[in-house]
C-alpha cells in the first residue's frame, strides 16, 4: 500500500475570512511544496466553488480527482455549520462532510439549499440538527461520510464548552455508529483525546482548517492505504495499520488550549480555573473554557495526562517551517528573507514534510543554515517552550531561549558539521 499524507479540512476563497488565493491551481502548487498528496476540495457545498470542482477537476483514482496533470489528488468535501436547539440548549457545531463522487455531492447540495442559504459562505450556516445532516448525506449515498470538525473548540466543536455535547450519542442518537472518526483541531492532540473512553472506537485524524495557502498541512493525516475514496475511509473505519498517524500543531499553540479572557490578557490552566470558580481575575466575569479543561471534564478518572492506550497511533508535533526559519534567523515570518530561505529548503529537500519528517540530522545540518537546522532538530525532539493560547489568541512557541541561545546553537551546529 502506498504511504501518503492527506489534509482533509481546508477552505476555498468562497469561505469567510479566507485568502482569495485559495484556488485550485494554487492549491496543487502549495500541496507539492508541503508534501501533501490528497486534499479535500473544501467548501463543496458552495455553488461557485462546486462549479469549479465540476469543470476543472478530472477523474483520477476511484472517488479522487486531479487538476491538470498535477499528482495532487482531491476528494469531494466541505464543512457545514449546524446551529440548532437540542436538549434545552442552542448548539453550534461544525461538521466535515464528504461524498464519493460529484453526482452525490450535487444531490446533497440540492437538499441543503432547500434548508438554508448555501450561497453566502463556503461553510454554510444552517438551522439543521447534526443527526439530520448525517441522515441527508447517507440518504443520498451510504458511502457519504460525516466527521465532526475541531471537536473540542469552545464555540463550534461537538464537545466545546459553549454549546457542545458530553458524548457523541447526545448528538447523533441511534446514528452514532455511523460516525467513525473525529478531527482533533489545533488546540488538542491525540494524547489529549486518548483520555476520553468514548473515543476509543473512533479514528483520530487531523486537518489544517487552512484559510491560506501557506497554512496547508499545518495538521494532516498519514495513511498507508489504497489511494482512493474508499481506501481512505476504509482505513479510518478499521483504524488498523493503514491509519499510520497524524501531523500536529503543538496543541498549546492553538487558540483555545487554555481558559481565559483575551481582552483582559488573563489565562488559566484547568486547575486554576477551578480554584477561581471559572471567573476572570481581572473583570470577574466567566472565562472562556478552553480545550484542556473540556478534555479534563470528559476524561476517565483512570486516564490522567500521559495515558496511552494500546491502539494509539504515531503522531508528530511540528511548527510550520516558515515560522521555524523566522525564529532561527530572527526575521518576521512574513519577511521576504524567510520565504527566500523556505523556497531554497524546499528545492533541496523536495517538500516541507520531507524536511521535517524524513531528512537525516546530518542532511539537515549540511543543507540548511546552522540555526535553522538546529531549530528543526530541537523541534523534532519536542524541545520547545510554549505560552499556551486561550480565548482566540494563538499560543507563543519558542525553540531558542534567547538571542544568545540561538547564536550559540548555530555556532555549535556549524562546528559539528565540520
Amino acid at each position: 500500500m502506498p504511504r501518503f499524507i492527506a489534509d482533509l479540512e481546508i477552505h476555498s476563497k468562497y469561505a469567510r475570512a479566507v485568502s482569495p488565493q485559495m484556488l485550485l491551481p494554487n492549491l496543487v502548487l502549495w500541496a507539492k511544496k508541503k508534501g501533501i498528496d490528497v486534499l479535500s476540495t473544501g467548501d463543496a457545498t458552495h455553488p461557485q466553488w462546486f462549479a469549479d470542482i465540476e469543470s476543472k477537476l478530472e477523474p483520477a483514482e476511484p472517488g479522487l480527482f486531479k487538476f491538470d496533470e498535477s499528482p495532487t489528488r482531491f476528494l469531494i468535501g466541505g464543512e457545514v455549520s449546524c446551529i440548532y436547539k437540542k436538549g434545552g440548549r442552542v448548539r453550534r457545531v461544525h461538521h466535515l462532510i464528504y461524498a464519493p463522487d460529484r453526482s452525490a455531492m450535487k444531490k446533497i447540495n440540492t437538499r441543503l439549499a432547500a434548508i438554508g442559504n448555501i450561497h453566502s459562505d463556503g461553510r454554510p450556516i444552517l438551522g439543521l440538527d447534526s443527526k439530520e445532516l448525517l441522515k441527508i448525506i447517507l440518504d443520498v449515498s451510504t458511502d457519504s461520510v460525516l466527521i465532526p470538525a475541531h471537536v473540542w473548540t469552545p464555540w463550534f466543536g461537538i464537545f466545546g464548552s459553549m454549546s457542545g455535547f458530553d458524548s457523541l450519542e447526545e448528538c447523533f442518537d441511534e446514528l452514532t455508529p455511523r460516525v467513525f472518526a473525529i478531527e482533533t483541531g489545533l488546540s488538542s492532540d491525540p494524547p489529549m483525546n486518548w483520555r476520553v473512553p468514548f473515543l476509543d472506537e473512533r479514528a483520530i485524524i487531523s486537518g489544517s482548517d487552512s484559510h491560506s495557502l501557506t497554512r496547508l498541512g499545518r495538521e494532516a493525516t498519514i495513511l498507508k492505504a489504497e489511494l482512493s475514496y474508499a481506501g481512505i475511509f476504509d482505513a479510518l473505519r478499521a483504524r488498523d495499520e493503514r491509519l499510520a498517524g497524524t501531523i500536529e500543531f503543538f496543541p498549546e499553540e492553538g487558540k483555545y488550549h487554555y481558559d481565559g479572557h483575551r481582552l483582559c490578557r488573563v489565562s488559566f490552566g484547568p486547575e486554576e480555573t477551578k480554584q477561581r470558580r471559572g471567573l476572570c481575575s481581572a473583570c470577574g466575569k466567566p472565562v472562556t473554557i478552553g480545550v484542556m479543561s473540556r478534555v479534563d471534564a470528559l476524561a476517565a478518572p483512570d486516564r490522567p495526562a500521559g495515558f496511552r492506550p494500546a491502539w494509539a497511533k504515531l503522531f508528530h508535533s511540528f511548527v510550520p517551517l516558515d515560522e521555524v526559519i523566522g525564529e532561527a534567523l530572527d526575521f518576521g515570518k512574513q519577511s521576504k528573507a524567510v520565504w527566500r530561505d523556505y523556497e531554497a529548503a524546499i528545492q533541496k529537500f523536495g517538500s516541507e514534510f520531507a524536511l521535517l519528517l524524513e531528512a537525516a540530522e546530518s542532511d539537515l545540518r549540511a543543507g540548511l543554515p546552522p540555526a535553522v537546522a538546529e531549530a528543526v532538530i530541537r523541534m523534532r525532539r519536542g524541545e520547545v517552550a510554549i505560552t499556551p493560547g486561550y480565548d482566540g489568541e494563538y499560543g507563543i512557541i519558542k525553540i531558542f531561549r534567547d538571542d544568545a541561545d540561538r547564536v550559540g546553537a548555530a555556532a555549535a551546529n556549524q562546528s559539528s558539521l565540520f
